[in-house]
């Protein structure tokens, strides 16, 4: 467990990201394709069931005993959250109410966000954007681990507690490599997240709290779910950048497996990224992809040749403009 990585930098690359090239190509074959770009109507009504049970989970578990929270918290609570977290990655993409109503989507994350308590949502989506824009962008693309990440975590061993502590690293990593001010409307979501932590704490005690908020922590950390952090942009294959996942939990995930396709057409709600698929099949039938998710974390942290650094970036040219 202590065998140190071979790599000792990032995968430098003078070429553009692949997806707005084959976006185009992909568009000129089959313009139907835009046809699924706009809002998914469900989503919103998904969410909203989504929300309504993890309130009822935290009446339930307020009168367990501590060793039966902690093992629904694991076994329930962390998988919802997890996905109520990519429900609110599919809301930064106005998929909920569509690009002319952006601002019901921005509240409405900030509705969904309300069982996760840790509030990220209004944050999220800045950041997010510009992952879209500038993939891999030094400076600019914060789902790129720092320099510290990929020296430190060289080992199997450091490699398993890193993804344990991921939820962490996604916290703090934007304030070492791209720092924005605080927006008004990141306020207003850390004021309504812990007005509302406080209310579920004062309401039914310590034990929901405690369930919404380990949920959160170890859903995103060594948790089967949390391998899309992985499979999608770190590169087990030279040349590859990014990378799709075609397994069943796409189910409980909003289909975020299917990221070449979402890189590709970021406007397409995750319900329909399979149809992407089907449609332009010559384009991803070739492309290396995963089919599970457990898979992909034991292979990095065995893997000596694998480590945060295995990550590709480039040198932004020209304009950066940032959300």
């Amino acid at each position: 467990m202590g065998n140190r990585v071979a790599r000792e930098d990032f995968e430098w690359v003078y070429t553009d990201q692949p997806h707005a090239d084959r976006r185009k190509e992909i568009l000129a074959k089959y313009p139907q394709i835009k046809s699924l770009m706009g809002p998914d109507p469900r989503l919103k009504w998904i969410v909203c069931t989504m929300v309504v049970v993890q309130f009822l989970a935290f009446y339930l578990v307020k009168d367990l005993p501590w060793k039966w929270v902690l093992f629904w918290t694991y076994v329930f609570g962390s998988c919802i959250n997890h996905s109520m977290t990519l429900a609110i990655h599919e809301i930064s993409h106005n998929t909920a109410f569509g690009n002319n109503r952006a601002r019901w989507n921005r509240w409405f994350a900030i509705f969904a966000n309300l069982p996760i308590g840790l509030p990220y949502s209004a944050s999220f989506k800045r950041y997010h954007l510009d992952h879209h824009r500038y993939l891999g962008g030094d400076g600019v693309d914060v789902d790129i681990p720092t320099d510290f990440e990929g020296w430190f975590f060289c080992t199997r061993l450091r490699k398993l507690f890193w993804i344990m502590f991921q939820p962490l690293f996604y916290a703090i990593r934007p304030l070492c490599i791209n720092p924005k001010p605080i927006s008004q409307l990141e306020v207003i979501n850390v004021a309504i997240q812990l007005t509302f932590n406080a209310a579920l704490y004062w309401t039914w005690g310590a034990k929901p709290l405690v369930y919404m908020m380990m949920g959160s922590l170890l859903g995103m950390g060594l948790h089967p779910i949390s391998g899309h952090f992985i499979a999608e942009h770190y590169m087990f294959l030279k040349g590859h950048e990014t990378y799709s996942y075609y397994g069943s939990l796409n189910l409980l995930t909003f289909n975020v497996g299917y990221h070449n396709e979402h890189h590709d057409f970021p406007s397409i709600p995750g319900r329909r990224l399979p149809m992407v698929k089907k449609i332009a099949a010559e384009y991803y039938r070739e492309l290396p992809c995963y089919t599970s998710w457990v898979k992909v974390l034991y292979d990095f942290i065995m893997d000596d040749e694998l480590s945060p650094y295995s990550r590709v970036k480039r040198h932004l040219t020209g304009d950066v403009k940032q959300e």
